[in-house]
C-alpha cells in the first residue's frame, strides 16, 4: 500500500528538534521525503503498523501532530505535482 506521513512537530526545545530528526528518520527508513515533513512509503501491512508503532513512540501527543493517508492506487492516476518534483520510483530501473 502507498501512505503519505506528514507530521508537525514543536522544536521549541532541544527534545522537541530530537523528536524531529528521528522522526524524519524513521520515516525515510520506510520511503522517501517528497517535502520537508512528508513522506511517500510504499509499506505492506505489517510494515504499516510497524511504521504507525515507531512513530508514535517518538512523537509527544501533547505537543506534536502526525498525519498519515493510504493513497488510492494507482497513485500516478491520482496525483498532480507542480513545480520540483524530486520523487523517484524504485520500483522502475534507475540510470545514472
Amino acid at each position: 500500500m502507498q501512505v503519505l506521513v506528514a507530521y508537525d512537530v514543536v522544536t521549541e526545545h532541544a527534545a522537541g528538534r530530537r523528536r524531529l530528526r528521528k522522526i524524519a528518520q524513521t520515516c525515510k527508513n520506510y520511503g522517501q521525503r517528497v517535502q520537508k515533513s512528508v513522506f511517500e512509503c510504499s509499506v505492506n501491512d505489517m510494515q504499516f503498523e510497524s511504521l504507525l508503532r515507531e512513530l508514535r513512540d517518538i512523537m509527544d501527543e501533547e505537543e506534536d501532530n502526525l498525519r498519515i493517508y493510504r493513497l488510492r492506487e494507482p497513485k500516478e492516476q491520482f496525483l498532480s505535482v507542480y513545480g520540483r518534483d524530486t520523487y523517484i520510483d524504485f520500483g522502475e530501473p534507475l540510470i545514472l
